[in-house]
């Protein structure tokens, strides 16, 4: 989402975590513990359907484990600018941290901009949650009084945006290069970064999104990474994902901002972003913390020196403390 790693890099960590689990079941064998106890050590993914739109499932994966312990539970919400990115792209140090902690991971799909628009996009994350806390208890043995929320860069967005809009309030949120914000000038003018080129026109661009409504970018027909790349060069995100014009109409855009939508009551939330920034500049986190701190709400903002989007550039030993710290918070307020 050490030095940016790439989505593979992540995957390989998850693998590599696995390994690890499953080198110590075979250590516990060893030593003369049962493969069935062995093998509660060892979490397994299921996929769940937990909406349905017309002939579309949105769906979640679970990593769980084979007991009834009753755990708490960490949503992972990707990026992708809310129009690119699936389930299966779980930060490798997250997904590390939850299993290695006993927390049931649960990695949630959503519908995908612009062929949905933002209102039913954020249904989904709050649906998300009303079926967590239906189902969860029983048939993943999680308790709905501890749930935990992170995600990246428009996956960040969510996982802020979860903070006032979920059902039941997550108890804590672990915000990677998100934001609070969708009208300022960064996402509703043309980008001056070099990382947002696009030689498409208007209509070659929309063309890679003119397929059904979709809730994994696998599953589209067109490249929405370069419809991406031409919101940010023309600046007209904010309206592709709604069909709102957020210099005329922001107050539109405000039930689904956090920037606006902070209280007393908001989840304690730990954020980390670079602060050279050229995707989601670093202001977006230092808005937040200022509205956090109004409120008296908990918080931490790791700032990483010389950090771009993901944290690419920054100091690894840098970018390894404040995860660190960032999940020793996200700890403590899951399990208080």
């Amino acid at each position: 989402m050490p030095i940016q790693l790439s989505r593979r890099q992540l995957m390989q960590g998850g693998v590599a975590a696995a390994a690890a689990g499953l080198a110590g079941t075979a250590t516990a064998v060893s030593q003369g513990k049962t493969n069935d106890q062995a093998k509660r050590k060892v979490p397994r993914m299921e996929t769940h359907t937990y909406k349905r739109v017309g002939k579309l499932e949105i769906k979640a994966d679970v990593y769980r484990f084979d007991d009834d312990h009753v755990r708490p539970a960490m949503v992972w919400i990707h990026g992708g600018a809310l129009i690119n990115g699936h389930r299966a792209g779980v930060s490798g140090r997250v997904k590390k941290h939850a299993l290695e902690s006993g927390y049931v991971l649960v990695s949630i799909d959503y519908r995908l901009a612009p062929e949905t628009q933002l209102p039913e996009i954020i249904s989904d994350l709050e649906a998300s949650f009303a079926w967590l806390a239906r189902v969860g208890p029983e048939r993943f043995h999680i308790d709905p009084k501890r749930i935990g929320v992170s995600g990246g860069s428009a996956g960040g967005y969510m996982t802020l945006t979860s903070g006032f809009r979920a059902k039941p309030r997550p108890k804590v949120l672990l915000s990677l290069w998100g934001y609070g914000d969708l009208v300022g000038d960064w996402y509703s003018k043309p980008s001056p970064h070099a990382r947002h080129r696009s030689k498409l026109s208007r209509d070659e661009a929309y063309q890679q999104v003119s397929g059904p409504p979709v809730s994994d970018s696998r599953q589209r027909n067109g490249n929405g990474g370069t419809f991406y790349q031409y919101c940010r060069k023309t600046g007209i995100w904010p309206t592709a994902v709604s069909g709102w014009d957020p210099l005329k109409e922001p107050e539109k855009f405000y039930p689904y901002m956090a920037v606006k939508n902070v209280d007393a009551n908001y989840p304690p939330t730990t954020m980390i972003h670079g602060t050279v920034d050229t995707d989601v500049p670093h202001e977006q986190s230092t808005m937040m913390a200022e509205q956090l701190k109004r409120h008296g709400v908990a918080h931490q903002l790791h700032s990483i020196s010389n950090g771009e989007h993901g944290l690419a550039g920054a100091d690894p030993a840098t970018v390894n403390d404040a995860y660190r710290k960032a999940f020793a918070f996200f700890d403590k307020h899951l399990n208080s």
